[in-house]
C-alpha cells in the first residue's frame, strides 16, 4: 500500500509539472499574437525567463569576455545598409556576411559598425531583420544592438537605450517627375490637391504628414523599396523619408523626383540616427559610446556625417 501511494504522489507530481509547462507555452503563445508592443513585451518576458535569451552581459558572460558584436539591421535600406552578392566594394573596403542570410552588407550603418567594432578590438556579426520585428529581436536577446538607420524618440526612449547620433537626418518629399507636383517649391502648394502620403511602416515619418496640407494617409510598407515602387507607379503621391534614402531611390529607380522644399522636425521627433540597446544594457551603452568618442564620430557638424553618407550613395550598387 505504502509504494502504491508513492507511486500515485509521483505521477500526480509529474502531470502537474507537464499541465504547468503547457500552461506557460500557451501564455507564451497568445501574447505574441497581439500587437506590436505587446509582442515586444512578450518577447522581452520570454528573454528574461528563458536562461536561452541571456545577454552576454549577464549570465552568458560579460561583452568584454565574448568580443563579438552582434548588430541587427534590414540589410535593405540604402544607403545606410544593403544586401550584396560578394564581399567587394568599390572603395576598396569589404562587405560583411550577413550571418543569419545569404549575402553581405554594406553601407553607412555597416562601416559605422565595423568601425565600432575594430575600436573594440571584437568580431562583428551582421544580423538581417524586418523593420517591423527589429526590436522584438532585440528584446529576445537575438543580436546586442540596432545600428539601422533608427532615430532616437521619447517613445522608443521609453524600451531602449540609445547612444550619441552617429547621423543626423534630413526629411525629405519624393514624387513622380512627371507628375502634378513635380515642379512644387512649397508645402503650401498641396493644400486642396488631397495627395496621397506614405512611408515606411513603424517609423516616426507619420508626424511629417500634417505638414502637407489636405494630405491623405496611405499604405505604408514594410520596406522603403515598397514605399518607392508605391510612388513610381501612381500607388501614391508622395513618400516622406530621409534624404539620403530617398537619394538612393532616385538614383536608382527612374522616374522619382526629391522636391526642393524644407521640412522642419515635429517637436515629437528627433534627426538624431542613433545606436539602440536594450533598456538598462549600460554596459555595452558605455563601451560604444567610449568606442564613438574614441573614433572621433561625435561632432555637431553635420558635414561630417554627410560626406561620409555621400560616399555611400557612390558606392550603393545600382539593384540597391
Amino acid at each position: 500500500m505504502k509504494k502504491k501511494l508513492v507511486s500515485g504522489l509521483l505521477a500526480a507530481a509529474m502531470m502537474a509539472a507537464m499541465l504547468a509547462g503547457c500552461g506557460n507555452s500557451s501564455n507564451t503563445s497568445a501574447e505574441s499574437t497581439g500587437n506590436s508592443g505587446d509582442t515586444a513585451d512578450a518577447a522581452g518576458d520570454a528573454a528574461a525567463a528563458d536562461d536561452s535569451g541571456d545577454t552576454a552581459g549577464e549570465a552568458g558572460g560579460s561583452y568584454e569576455e565574448k568580443k563579438v558584436l552582434r548588430v541587427a539591421m534590414e540589410c535593405a535600406y540604402a544607403p545606410f545598409n544593403w544586401t550584396q552578392e560578394s564581399e567587394d566594394v568599390a572603395n576598396g573596403d569589404k562587405a560583411v556576411k550577413i550571418t543569419n542570410s545569404d549575402g553581405y552588407a554594406y553601407g553607412y550603418d555597416v562601416k559605422t559598425a565595423q568601425m565600432l567594432a575594430d575600436a573594440l578590438g571584437w568580431e562583428l556579426e551582421i544580423y538581417k531583420t524586418e523593420w517591423s520585428a527589429i526590436v522584438l529581436g532585440l528584446d529576445a536577446g537575438d543580436y546586442d544592438c540596432i545600428i539601422g538607420g533608427m532615430c532616437y524618440s521619447e517613445e522608443r526612449d521609453k524600451t531602449l537605450d540609445f547612444t550619441t547620433p552617429y547621423y543626423i537626418r534630413d526629411v525629405v518629399l519624393t514624387v513622380k517627375d512627371d507628375g502634378p507636383y513635380a515642379e512644387f517649391t512649397d508645402v503650401s502648394q498641396f493644400d486642396g490637391m488631397n495627395p496621397t502620403v506614405t512611408t515606411q511602416i513603424g517609423t516616426n515619418f507619420p508626424n511629417y504628414y500634417p505638414m502637407i496640407p489636405t494630405s491623405v494617409e496611405g499604405t505604408q510598407y514594410e520596406t522603403t523599396s515598397e514605399v518607392f515602387m508605391a510612388v513610381n507607379s501612381g500607388t501614391a503621391d508622395i513618400s516622406v523619408i530621409d534624404y539620403p534614402t530617398s537619394k538612393s531611390a532616385v538614383d536608382t529607380m527612374s522616374g522619382l523626383k526629391i522636391l526642393d522644399i524644407e521640412l522642419p522636425c515635429p517637436s515629437e521627433n528627433s534627426n538624431d540616427v542613433c545606436i539602440a540597446v536594450r533598456e538598462g544594457d549600460t554596459e555595452l551603452k558605455e563601451l560604444l559610446q567610449g568606442a564613438l568618442e574614441e573614433k572621433g564620430w561625435i561632432t555637431d557638424n553635420k558635414a561630417d556625417f554627410d560626406a561620409q553618407m555621400d560616399e555611400m550613395l557612390e558606392v550603393q550598387p545600382s539593384s540597391n
